[in-house]
């Protein structure tokens, strides 16, 4: 979806678009001291298509919205947040901190990142939406300081995982009067383990390319796009792909995308064809054969 620009099918599509979206947000707002303004800004992107009222889109709940977290088993209330009539000056707190750079009390960034995460879901301040603009104000503060890598790290994924973990980490800090441990531990816990899986994959992505890179030693011609979409078409035949498609996987124009695609279909590694005025090309089944037995040299 992502690649070809194609619209959502469905809510869970649309919710990867969107923090995907939030996600190159984020890249130019990171510079920028966290406000109640970009609060809002953010969660827009990230519920974008997904609110039931979308009028709650970028606005604190009101007085007459009934929010609670309730279990899904059984639908019982499990927390009630502060007042919506407080919100403004408790999000104000919340800027305070984020943006605070006084050396008098160090925080490390790790544990104010998630500090604030907890803090906004603590909140509770949308309809709906609280826990990703929550998130993503974690990935907005360790950008902001300098923790590049972590954009590329799945927290949701853990989250997931760990389902009912998460909501017993809120409900542990609230009835401990206050004390944060038990979140931070659990969100480290999560972290950590993103970051095993990004390592494992970086690994695995290693081996490939040098196993294609073995594969064509005797096409110096193809760059590391080539490559990287013989690799994707291995494993994916029949797949297709399109300029567009290229061009967004590699964030290069259409132009050179379009010059990658016919170099390997003049290679004989893609088959060309139309789909009304559009160019396609199809991974062919038997990739592996044609680029062993060097076809197209």
């Amino acid at each position: 979806m992502l690649r070809t620009g194609r619209k959502p099918r469905d809510v869970s599509e649309r919710m990867i678009l969107n923090n995907y979206r939030a996600i190159l947000e984020l890249r130019d707002l990171k510079e920028e001291p966290l406000t109640a303004d970009m609060i809002h800004q953010l969660h827009r992107i990230i519920t974008d298509g997904t609110l039931r009222d979308s009028n709650q889109a970028g606005r604190f709940r009101l007085p007459s919205d009934p929010v609670h977290v309730v279990d899904d088993r059984d639908s019982s209330i499990i927390y009630t947040p502060p007042p919506a009539e407080d919100l403004e000056e408790r999000v104000t707190r919340l800027c305070e901190f984020a943006n605070d750079t006084s050396e008098k009390e160090f925080v490390h960034p790790v544990i104010r990142a998630v500090l604030l995460h907890f803090w906004l879901a603590y909140e509770h301040p949308y309809a709906d939406g609280n826990g990703r603009t929550a998130r993503a104000l974690f990935y907005w503060y360790l950008l902001r300081s300098g923790y590049w890598l972590m954009e590329y790290l799945s927290i949701s994924a853990g989250l997931v995982k760990a389902y009912a973990k998460y909501p017993r980490a809120f409900l542990y800090t609230e009835t401990d009067e206050g004390d944060t441990t038990y979140f931070l531990v659990f969100q480290l816990r999560i972290i950590r383990r993103a970051l095993d899986a990004l390592r494992r994959y970086i690994a695995r992505k290693q081996r490939e390319t040098a196993e294609m890179a073995a594969l064509l030693k005797n096409r110096p011609d193809f760059n590391y796009r080539h490559q990287a979409l013989l690799r994707h078409a291995l494993k994916h035949p029949g797949m297709l792909y399109t300029c567009k498609s290229h061009a967004n996987s590699h964030r290069v124009t259409v132009q050179t995308a379009r010059t990658d695609l016919l170099h390997l279909a003049k290679a004989g590694f893609l088959e060309k064809s139309r789909r009304g005025r559009e160019l396609i090309f199809l991974a062919p089944g038997d990739l592996e054969r044609r680029i062993r037995s060097g076809e197209g040299k």
